[in-house]
């Protein structure tokens, strides 16, 4: 029988699946070990209650070991300018320039606001996966489960082609 997991760990295992796949697309070095990892091993190596600080991914570019991006995963259903402060001083201090916030529910008005801000220095992005309802047809049609995570790749006039993630709830 197999082991039975916490919905918010096989969310959280895929959301960070999903976040490799997306930083190896941006040409950032992702280990194949990382990306291979399923869910036993996911929760060997961080328990059955995740905690989020040990999520944080840091990445090299593939053709500039110099540059780097950052990946927070945030605990707090919202997130404010105090949260937004130390995770950026984290990113001074390691002299990283870009990235993600994968937050749970939403950012405050005023961090939105400090975001906008910041990110004439740096560039941050906030990563929150739009939703895909379980009664989508496409979702029906693959039998997608919720947490599962899509990958929806569009043509497109102006960038050829165009790729999105969606969350099935």
């Amino acid at each position: 029988m197999a082991p039975k997991f916490a919905e918010d760990t096989v969310t959280l295992w895929r959301v960070r699946r999903t976040i490799l796949q997306m930083l190896r697309d941006r040409h950032y070095n992702v280990d194949d070990s990382e990306l291979k990892m399923n869910l036993n091993e996911f929760a060997d190596r961080f328990g059955q209650s995740v905690n989020r600080d040990d999520l944080i991914i840091k990445a090299p570019k593939t053709d500039d070991r110099n540059d780097h991006i950052f990946v927070f995963f945030i605990g707090e259903a919202k997130v404010g300018v105090k949260i937004m402060r130390a995770y950026a001083e984290r990113m001074r201090s390691e002299n990283v320039l870009r990235g993600i916030l994968v937050v749970r529910e939403q950012l405050t008005p005023s961090s939105k606001q400090w975001i906008h801000d910041f990110n004439v220095k740096f560039h941050m992005e906030v990563f929150r996966l739009p939703r895909m309802l379980i009664t989508d047809p496409v979702a029906r049609y693959f039998g997608m489960k919720r947490g599962q995570v899509a990958k929806i790749i569009r043509k497109s006039e102006t960038a050829g082609k165009y790729v999105t993630y969606r969350c099935v709830v």
